[in-house]
């Protein structure tokens, strides 16, 4: 549950401070390797796309070529 009040706080800084505020938040969580756990309708999805993938696993491309691509279409 979030602690209200330090919402409360966090609304009256500035803008500026707010952002620096959500920075070291953020900042903590990666310093910890945080990771929060996935939903039940995110593990579906993983799973559905892992299915996909192994039962058509040619039908795969590189990072590169993906890249490639959007620019290509960029530069139109």
């Amino acid at each position: 549950m979030m602690n209200t009040t330090l919402l409360r706080q966090a609304s009256l800084l500035d803008i500026e401070e707010q952002i620096e505020l959500v920075e070291a938040i953020w900042n903590g969580i990666v310093s910890r390797q945080a990771v929060p756990p996935l939903t039940q309708s995110q593990k579906t999805e993983l799973d559905r796309r892992l299915a996909d993938h192994l039962d058509d696993s040619k039908n795969v491309q590189s990072w590169h070529e993906i890249k490639a691509a959007m620019l290509a279409n960029i530069e139109q």
